[in-house]
């Protein structure tokens, strides 16, 4: 049978090029790949221009990726497929808190900082404080977990979407749980905010008529030895954008009630319980 290309036999062609001493995963993946890719672009009947247009979009998307801004991941969240990721490959059993994704604006070595500390370095926003307790699924304290928090502004953005407007590791920082699962820092109540409109993933969302805002929400990355790393979000209750969060990263389980307070120093606080998993056995 001939190895030429032609339309009605793509698929198997290109595939058939594959290498027999191929990592049978990378086989499995590519080989897939390459076969969805071929459908849709049959199904569409992709023009050339359109092809054309589809190359400059991802060059475009790669050229806007930076040390501070991810494009790509960017384009993965709008379309769902972070948040398809996560659900696969984080299926958490009953009573664990749920995940949700990552984001593109998380930033490795932020300071750790003491129990009750502040994350806001600008003063600005309305001040909350966040408390809880880490726990396994039998109810038991986790001692030395470590919740890596981060969260924009009382203006939606996040320190590295303004440098030198806001602080380095503004409304970040690591804390430590104590012996009694215990954790306790201060920050500010998050609003709703665009995500970056002014590249290739903004131009899509307007071209489909989608809008690019997120709910106001936490960040928490929580990590202790023996337990699965858990990334997930603190949302506020009644935030116009539950239901249309552009990067469909909302779980009603992670929806948490932002209570007034007439404390000396803050003006909401947040009660929240994390719950972890232990990895399954194989």
């Amino acid at each position: 049978m001939s190895s030429y290309f032609s339309a009605t036999r793509s698929v198997e062609t290109v595939n058939g090029r594959i290498g027999a001493d191929t990592d049978p995963r990378l086989r499995r993946i590519m080989t897939s790949l390459v076969t969805h890719l071929h459908g849709f672009v049959k199904e569409v009947e992709l023009t050339e221009a359109e092809w054309e247009q589809a190359i400059a979009f991802l060059t475009r998307t790669g050229q806007m990726c930076s040390d501070t801004r991810q494009e790509f991941i960017l384009l993965s969240d709008v379309l769902g497929v972070s948040m398809l990721v996560d659900a696969i490959n984080h299926q958490a059993p009953g009573g664990a808190t749920e995940s949700t994704v990552l984001g593109p604006f998380h930033v490795d070595g932020a300071p750790h900082r003491a129990p009750g500390e502040t994350i806001s370095l600008d003063g600005k926003g309305e001040a909350c404080l966040f408390r809880g307790r880490v726990l396994d699924l039998d109810g038991a304290p986790i001692a030395n977990a470590l919740l890596d928090v981060w969260s924009d502004n009382a203006d939606g953005f996040y320190d590295v979407q303004q440098p030198g407007l806001q602080p380095p590791f503004n409304n970040r920082g690591v804390f430590r749980t104590d012996a009694e699962g215990c954790y306790a820092f201060r920050g500010v109540k998050p609003v709703s905010y665009p995500i970056p409109a002014d590249g290739p993933v903004g131009w899509m969302l307007a071209a489909l008529g989608r809008h690019p805002w997120r709910p106001a929400h936490l960040h928490v990355l929580i990590t202790a030895p023996g337990f699965d790393r858990l990334i997930t979000h603190l949302f506020v209750a009644g935030d116009r954008y539950l239901q249309s969060d552009a990067v469909f990263g909302v779980k009603e389980a992670l929806i948490v009630a932002f209570q007034p307070v007439d404390g000396p120093n803050e003006r909401w606080l947040v009660e929240h319980d994390f719950v972890l998993a232990r990895p399954l056995a194989h």
